[in-house]
């Protein structure tokens, strides 16, 4: 991974917004490596989703929630177990019930690690937001689904299964119509492979075209980007309709034996052309690698 250079990773809460009754985004102002948050609420409890990368940013979050909470129990999950989503669990702990499905678990436990020490390695802003980092072991595990009943609002927390990573969840709120999808969806940006062979190969573009297509099928009328601005549907469709491309795109000349540099650089430029004014431009090249070792041989 590139070196990361500025702007700070900060979580700044003066922009928060309100989606729908009782739910609030803290929006991640399209600042790198600061993902949008949630702060759900219903009449007895409070559950906060992703915590911000490192104990400063998770602090910010857990005041605002405590102070949104005004007494309601509080809950906190994550999307996913990246650290500007998760490594500022440890910040919640004896705040919130922490909640997370047993595949994000597994990730944050075996691979946490590793992902601070090459987290650090971005640049001196991503260190100091880690600094003091512990990876905190979640209180509840649960498989696939959990139904969290915050009083006249049922939170679902659902698994998708492996796609970009291994541990994803989605969390949707029936009730007003919205989705938290994690880095599964992003707005105005490439989607993020992180396929780092042979350390990190366990994203999957065709499972992910998969889970996008379950998502779509769900038609929220709110969703909830990784990174980027909240939107509707048609993120789910952006996303869904570049996987695609870039699968079948990097699939025929995988067909026609050309060597995988040349895949890149071609699929590369066609991505460019078609999205010219996404972020994110050296995630293509992530994505061809992995959809080139998906290609069915």
């Amino acid at each position: 991974m590139s070196e990361y250079l500025l702007p700070e990773p900060v979580v700044r809460t003066e922009e928060v917004r309100e989606l729908a009754r009782d739910l609030m985004v803290i929006p991640n102002r399209g600042v790198q490596l600061v993902p949008n948050i949630g702060v759900i609420g219903g009449t007895h409890s409070v559950l906060v989703v992703e915590t911000g990368m490192g104990r400063r940013n998770a602090e910010t979050v857990l005041a605002f929630a405590a102070e949104y909470a005004a007494g309601r129990r509080l809950y906190l999950t994550t999307t996913h177990f990246h650290p500007e989503h998760a490594f500022g669990a440890q910040v919640f702990a004896g705040e919130a019930t922490f909640l997370l499905n047993r595949a994000q678990a597994e990730d944050l436990s075996t691979k946490g690690a590793a992902y601070l020490e090459m987290f650090r390695g971005l640049g001196e802003p991503v260190a100091r937001q880690l600094e003091g980092v512990e990876i905190a072991a979640p209180d509840v595990v649960y498989d696939d689904a959990y139904d969290l009943d915050l009083g006249g609002r049922v939170v679902r927390m659902r698994a998708t299964g492996r796609a970009h990573s291994k541990g994803d969840q989605v969390i949707t709120i029936p009730d007003a119509g919205a989705m938290f999808t994690g880095d599964l969806v992003e707005a105005g940006q490439f989607a993020i492979f992180p396929w780092f062979p042979p350390h990190d190969t366990d994203v999957s573009g065709t499972r992910w075209i998969a889970v996008i297509r379950r998502l779509a099928d769900a038609s929220p009328r709110v969703v909830v980007p990784g990174h980027g601005d909240v939107g509707g549907p048609q993120l789910l469709a952006d996303v869904r309709d570049y996987l695609e491309l870039l699968r079948d795109e990097t699939w025929v000349r995988r067909d026609s034996a050309v060597s995988e540099r040349t895949i890149v650089e071609e699929v590369t430029a066609l991505m460019i052309e078609r999205h010219p004014e996404w972020a994110g431009r050296e995630w293509i090249e992530k994505g061809v690698g992995c959809l080139c070792a998906e290609h069915p041989a």
